[in-house]
């Protein structure tokens, strides 16, 4: 998943009982595929390399069984850890915030919500009979990702859609070295969190 051609689309499979979407570049080539293992105690969310799931590149599994502020190890097809995304527990309560750490467990990015009223409001007038299915092309909640120096690196949005099924990544600076795999790896399962929390 290196030197991806951005923005990338993220558009979840509603036709599967797991929890599942493709990613592709801005040619429209597939270049991951995220399954989200059910009914497991402990989380864990695989990354493929295609809807055929011939090869898998990353595993996301949860530290911790049922934390609120779990830890996500990400570790690469040879089993190498390469960094974790962290959520803040009670800080995540109001506005979503999130630390993404690299494989020397050094803190490497900050994600925070844009505007946390925006979710509110998706996830209030959602659960209104015939008036939830709107919800996905009235509000768009964004995720940014920044780093200690506040330099912004990427931004997640979700887009106009029946069931907010579509998401768009949008790069706002060059990576730095190790950099791409562990935000995308980190945005996946923030995407998966917070599709949970509404």
């Amino acid at each position: 998943m290196n030197s991806l051609l951005f923005p990338l689309s993220l558009t979840f499979k509603i036709s599967t009982f797991s929890n599942d979407f493709v990613a592709q570049d801005a040619n429209g080539k597939t270049v991951a595929y995220v399954r989200q293992k059910m009914l497991k105690l402990v989380e864990e969310v695989v990354v493929y390399n295609d809807e055929s799931r011939s090869e898998q590149n990353f595993t996301i599994r949860a530290n911790k069984w049922l934390d609120f502020s779990a830890a996500y190890v990400f570790t690469n097809k040879s089993g190498y850890e390469i960094g974790r995304v962290v959520r803040k527990g009670w800080t995540s309560l109001w506005k979503a915030h999130y630390e993404i750490y690299d494989e020397k467990k050094q803190q490497d990015l900050v994600i925070r919500e844009e505007n946390p009223w925006t979710k509110i409001m998706d996830s209030m007038l959602g659960e209104i009979p015939f008036l939830g299915i709107l919800t996905g092309y009235l509000f768009h909640p964004a995720y940014i990702f920044t780093r200690p120096d506040s330099t912004q690196v990427v931004k997640l949005k979700k887009e106009p859609s029946f069931f907010g099924r579509r998401f768009t990544i949008e790069k706002l600076s060059n990576f730095e070295t190790g950099e791409e795999e562990r935000i995308l790896l980190g945005l996946m399962m923030l995407i998966l969190l917070e599709r949970q929390r509404g």
